[in-house]
Parts: structure tokens; sequence; C-alpha cells
């Protein structure tokens, strides 16, 4: 292949062009007479070797110009030019020539790093100066932990694969090992899978995604390797708007510092900063004002994304579709028609982790965040709008105002337990402490809509089954005409709203219906909308819903400062009464029911137990 000009034909570039560079101060392996245009007044070989570079810069420009839609690959040869196969006289001349290609590259806003030119984001609405997708960096702070391992890196693969993140997108991982690139890459890519129903690709994308994939070693000194992190983002950014997600994927203890050393020293001043923090959201009530504290002292609000992984899943963020668009359900979504509310959060040895083994048990793990964060959103008022900040303000409000008035714990509506693990059992709870794995309480919200509503909630590890619904059971029907025919179990027919999202998702609700045939026979059924049934789709895993919210700036299902001490004052007078009582959990089989006082508590509130 050859290109060609008015005056002249010369080969396309390759790996000899350097070697033919590389001999201009002694024999030219070209003819001068080829360049007569080029080399004119540029006196003997070295003014000859000087004009075959300016010609091949030239040839170089107007080539990206012809190609400038295509993959920019050939040309990073250019920029490889081994100076240790050159003579040391031609050294100098060599770096000059690389600074006018880099800089040519940078004219077409080439990714030094991916090689690749930026496209239009599918996901992003925001626009920079010349049309192309905004450039979007991505840190994983605690890059070789196993959350970032099992989840974020396979939920941000997920999200490039489906076209969610922007084209010219990097992703840096940042830990303290002493890793390469290749390390980083391989130990993440067995993680990496392609969704069931699209395949198509797969292998080029996950290559793709992996070639955007880089390693930092921080160290032990966070200013010294956020400042690292920063120069190695801005190389790739450029004098382009950059935006930047950082996900802190560290242990608490270590949290605050990350924070700090990042907000002085790796944010961008050309786009926005995002910062992602993994729950427990402090200890109790003072510590975590004292978290948040330094947190608002480096951040904005707006810029904190308090990530709890439960929050993410399809059945949370079909609460408010079922309620606010569906008209048989919000009129009768209070206390009027409502008799209660359960809140179902069970799991078993196979979908437990590590959370409940470093002393901050299932209290502050699942129902600080999860279970109140649910109840929020069952029990808010309807929003302004469907803007995330609007539900987020409104769910706050809700927090902040109804949350003062809830009735305070009575710790006799409280039951806790502790798996009975043994040695043949990978439950890594130490029985010699006091840490929970199990939880149950009746809560009451004291409002207009509300008032003598209980909200039960039920949550624990090591259960028989892996399950996790919500249960909006109604009032009996007043003067049911049908009485006599229901039997002596009034409870079993009463019109109950079941939200499923373990072991399938699904919408159930329970009514009475009568059984085909002579006579009149009633029976509790279920009009049953089975998921893996109705759609042909598989459901994306939590981490991807929360990380493309996190990239749209839709923050509602994430905890506000506000919220945050809202929740803590609620549960901080239980964790004191256990603490200085010495409340010892009940202990429980692993793969069993769990323990058996919550049967009383929901005796106790007029409410049947719902047996696993």
């Amino acid at each position: 292949m050859s290109l060609s000009f008015p005056t002249l034909s010369i080969p396309s570039w390759d790996s000899s062009t350097s070697r033919h560079i590389s001999q201009c101060s002694s024999s030219l392996h070209v003819s001068a007479g080829s360049f007569q245009g080029v080399t004119k007044n540029s006196g003997g070989g070295a003014g000859l070797c000087r004009g075959f570079c300016g010609l091949k810069v030239w040839v170089i420009e107007r080539f990206n110009l012809w190609q400038k839609k295509r993959e920019f690959g050939p040309l990073k040869e250019f920029m490889t030019v081994k100076n240790q196969n050159l003579p040391d006289d031609s050294v100098e001349e060599t770096k000059r020539l690389s600074k006018s290609e880099e800089s040519l590259l940078h004219e077409h806003q080439v990714d030094p790093f991916t090689n690749v030119v930026p496209s239009q984001s599918h996901s992003l609405n925001h626009e920079t100066e010349g049309g192309r997708g905004p450039s979007l960096c991505i840190a994983v702070i605690g890059a070789t932990g196993e959350l970032a391992r099992a989840k974020i890196f396979p939920a941000l693969f997920a999200l490039y694969y489906s076209g969610f993140l922007p084209e010219d997108v990097v992703i840096f991982g940042y830990s303290r090992k002493d890793l390469t690139d290749e390390d980083l890459r391989s130990l993440i890519a067995s993680t990496l899978t392609c969704r069931i129903d699209h395949q198509q690709n797969c292998g080029d994308k996950m290559e793709a995604f992996l070639r955007k994939t880089y390693y930092l070693n921080g160290g032990y000194d966070n200013c010294v390797g956020m400042s690292k992190l920063n120069a190695r983002m801005e190389q790739i950014e450029g004098g382009s708007k950059a935006n930047r997600i950082f996900y802190l994927s560290v242990p608490q203890e270590a949290l605050l510092d990350v924070a700090s050393r990042l907000a002085d020293n790796a944010q961008t001043h050309k786009g926005w900063n995002r910062i992602i923090i993994e729950k427990p959201f402090g200890f109790d009530a003072l510590s975590s004002q004292q978290f948040t504290k330094s947190l608002l002292s480096k951040f904005e609000e707006k810029q904190l994304y308090r990530i709890d992984h439960l929050l993410g899943r399809n059945l949370i963020e079909n609460l408010t579709v079922l309620r606010f668009s569906n008209l048989v359900f919000e009129p009768l979504w209070s206390r009027t028609y409502i008799r209660n509310i359960q809140i179902i959060l069970s799991e078993d040895l196979h979908s437990q982790t590590r959370r409940y083994f470093d002393g901050y048990g299932i209290i502050r793990d699942i129902v600080h965040s999860h279970i109140l964060q649910t109840i929020a959103l069952l029990a808010m008022e309807p929003p302004i709008s469907l803007d995330g900040e609007d539900i987020r303000n409104e769910k706050a409000s809700f927090q902040v105002k109804v949350l003062r008035s809830i009735r305070r714990l009575d710790p006799s509506d409280v039951i806790l337990g502790q798996c009975k693990a043994t040695s043949g059992d990978k439950v890594g709870v130490n029985l010699n402490n006091l840490t929970p794995t199990f939880f149950a309480a009746a809560l009451y919200i004291d409002n207009a809509r509300w008032d003598g509503v209980p909200f039960l909630i039920k949550t624990g590890l090591g259960l028989i089954k892996h399950r996790v619904e919500i249960r909006i059971n109604f009032h009996n029907v007043p003067g049911n005409l049908y009485r006599k025919h229901l039997g002596h179990n009034i409870d079993l027919a009463t019109n109950e709203l079941i939200l499923s999202d373990a072991p399938d998702e699904a919408i159930l609700v329970k009514i009475n219906n009568k059984i085909p045939g002579l006579g009149l026979q009633l029976d509790a059924s279920e009009l049953n909308l089975l998921y893996k049934d109705k759609y042909n789709a598989e459901v994306p895993d939590s981490y991807e819903h929360l990380l493309l919210d996190v990239i749209d700036g839709d923050n509602h299902l994430f905890m506000r400062s506000d919220e945050l001490a809202a929740a803590w004052n609620i549960l901080t007078p239980i964790l004191q009464e256990i603490d200085k009582n010495h409340t010892t959990p009940e202990l429980y089989e692993v793969g069993g029911r769990g323990p058996i006082g919550p049967y009383y508590l929901y005796a106790k509130h007029g409410v049947r137990w719902i047996d696993d």
C-alpha cells in the first residue's frame, strides 16, 4: 500500500521507518531526488534528514485527517521509537519528532492510555466543546479487595458492555500492593462475565475493557498516592472537561484519611467529582456525626454517595412505581386500609458475607441503612417530581420530621439472635462476643397517615433460606357477607400485597376467590406476576444499578447526612441499652428458622407470623 500526493509517492509507514531515520547522519536509504520539493535549501545530509522527518509529520497529519473516524492503532507505532536502536547523534531529533506526533494526536483527542478516539456516551447527557462525550475517570480505591474484585469491577464491565459507560472511560485500580497493569487485569479478568441475554462480541468487549483498566500503587502515604493518581488522571484528560468518580472500597478505620487526602490532592477542577462510600456509616450517633462533619469539611453534600447495595435491588426501585403510578394502590396507602407492614430479609449460608465479623453486627449494617430506607420509601409522602433530588429531599424530610416523633423502641419490642455456629459451618461469628446476627422489632410511625400501623422488621443470617420481601397486610372487610364461608381463621382470607425479591422476583396479590363448581366454596388465591416468566431479561446486579445512578447524578437511593442522623437517633438508644445490660442474643441453629422470640413479638402486636 502507498500514499499518493501530487509530487511524490512514498511507502506507508512501518517499523522500518525508524531504522531509516536513525541512519540519516551516515547513509540515507532514499535518494535526495525523490524529495526535491521538500529538501530545497536544506543543505547536506543533516538537512535532508530534517526534511524527511518534517515530511513524515506532514504525511501523518494528512493520513489522520482522512482516517479520523477510524481507530488510531497504527499511529501508536510512531510514538514508540526505541532510543536504544538509535545512534547518539539522532536521539534528540527523534525526541522532537515524538513531541510533534504527540501534539498531533492530542489535536484529534486520542487517548494516550487507550489509544482510541472518544465517542458519544449514551448514558451521559453532558457534552463538551466539539460534541464528543465527556471524559470520565473512575478510580477504585482498594482495588485488590474482595468487594472490588467480586462486585465493583464486574458491575463496571457490565455497564461498559451494555453501552452505559462512555467509550473514552478509563478505570484506575488503586491499592498498596506492588502490582502492574497486567497483574490487575489478570486479577479481575476471571470475575467478568457477559449477560446471558447479551453474548455478542463478549470476548472483544472484555479485552477492550481490560485495556482501559490501569493500576496505581498508592503506597502507605495517601497524600503522595493521591497526588500520583491525580497526575495520571490529568495526563489522560489533557485540557478537556473531565469528570471523576472515586469508589472508596476501604476499611472504615482508613476511610477518613483516604477521603481527606483525595479531597486535597485528587479532585478535578474541570468537571464534577463524586465520592462513593461503603457502609457502615459510623458506629453510633456520635461517631456518625463526627464522621459526617469530617466529610462535609472536605466535600459538598451533593458529591457524597453513601452506597448500600441492597437499595439497588429492583424491588426497592419498584416501590415508588407501584405507589405513584397505580390508582388501585395509592388511595389505599394509609392506616385506613393497611393493617400492618412486614419487611423480611433473611440470608442463608450462601449469601452471607464478612460484614458480621468485625463487631458492627446486623443492626449497624442492615437495619440502619437498608431496613430504615425501605420504610422511608414505603411511608413517605408523594414527591414533587421524579427528579432524584426531589425524591431524596422528600425522603429526607420524611425521616427528619417523622422519625423524631416515632415511638422510642421498647427493649421488649426488640429480639436479638446469634448463629450457633459449629466448626463445620462457614459462619465467622465469634460466639464469645455479643454481636447479633438476627434482629426483629416492631416500629410505629405516629403521624396522621400511619398512626397505629406496626412496621415489623425481621432480618438475619444463616437462616433456612434466602428471602427478601415486603408484605403489606390489609384490614378485614367490615361486615363481610362471606364470613361464614371463610372458616374460623379470618386472617387467612385477608387481602395482602407481597413484593418479593428473593428467592424469585415477583409481585403477588392475595384475594378471596370462588372455587369453580357447584356450591359456594371460597379460596384465598394469589394473582402472581413472576418476573422470570413475564420478562425475558436478566436482572442487573444491584451494583450496576447504583453505579449507573452515580454516573447520572441520581442520588435518591443514597442516604443524605440528615437522614443518617435521623436513623441513628432511632437505633442508638437500643444499642446503648444492649451494651449497658450486656444483652445476650438468643442462639439459633445455622440453617434453621431463627430465634423463637419473634413468634411472641408478632403475636403481641396482633400480627400472624409468616413462617419461612
